[in-house]
């Protein structure tokens, strides 16, 4: 068994026109998501809105510079993550392909040495 960390990307732009119907909806899915996959998630969680996050980057000097805003400015950014726990990669796969994501999609990443 292995551990996978599934990264759920979403158009933040696409929810701020969401009436929250989709948001409400978005909610029940996440929620029958666990449900079904009770015995394989390991941990998981909504991140705040991308404008409140803060990056940190070395100097090359031995310091850092500290900025406003997400690391890689892009169109869709982080919004949640799920740890989940599979035999392979394939079932991995499964899984995540079950995590609802109507404003973007997920990227699903194996931890290192099993997590």
């Amino acid at each position: 068994m292995g551990k996978y960390l599934v990264m759920i990307y979403d158009d933040e732009a696409k929810w701020a026109a969401d009436d929250g119907s989709v948001m409400e909806q978005n909610h029940k899915n996440h929620q029958a998501f666990a449900e079904a996959n009770g015995s394989a998630l390991r941990g998981g969680g909504q991140l705040d809105g991308s404008e409140t996050a803060t990056s940190i980057r070395s100097d090359g000097n031995g310091g850092y510079v500290v900025t406003d805003g997400t690391f890689a400015e892009t169109k869709e950014v982080m919004g949640g993550y799920y740890i989940i726990e599979a035999a392979d990669l394939d079932e991995a796969l499964a899984i995540a392909k079950q995590v609802p994501s109507p404003m973007g999609g997920v990227e699903v990443r194996p931890l290192v040495n099993g997590g």
